[in-house]
């Protein structure tokens, strides 16, 4: 079973998504964490988008990545540039992948055009998480 730590600045859009999705398309070959850089607490949005496409996510914790400092993962998947910049040493034979997603909770405008930016970026993260699954 891989280990995988999704890392993106807050842990509360981005990487919870893409927890979810890696968890999905992975089932029982992967075990998925997610964490921030800094901790800013579950995005309703994010579960709300996420449950439109039959995802749970609405028991995640958002947590800080020195939460999980003791795991040896097999691969950390950086979600947000801030976060690869941040990104602390993983002393074992950790594989970091990087891919930029925007920050939807940035977004402004009227409900449905955040919902709709939420959507966007749901769907590259289900598109990535799923051929990333794929590839291992």
């Amino acid at each position: 079973m891989k280990k995988i730590l999704v890392l993106c600045t807050g842990n509360s859009c981005r990487s919870q998504m893409a927890h979810g999705y890696l968890h999905h398309f992975g089932k029982d070959k992967v075990k998925v964490y997610s964490a921030g850089v800094e901790i800013h607490g579950l995005n309703p949005f994010a579960v709300g988008i996420m449950a439109e496409d039959g995802i749970d996510i609405s028991k995640h914790t958002s947590n800080h990545v020195d939460e999980y400092s003791d795991i040896a993962f097999d691969y950390v998947i950086t979600v947000c540039d801030n976060a690869k910049e941040a990104c602390p040493f993983f002393p074992t034979k950790t594989k970091t992948i990087h891919h930029n997603f925007e920050d939807p909770s940035k977004s402004s405008g009227t409900a449905k055009e955040l919902i709709a930016e939420f959507r966007k970026v749901r769907d590259q993260i289900k598109i990535f998480s799923k051929e990333f699954v794929t590839s291992i």
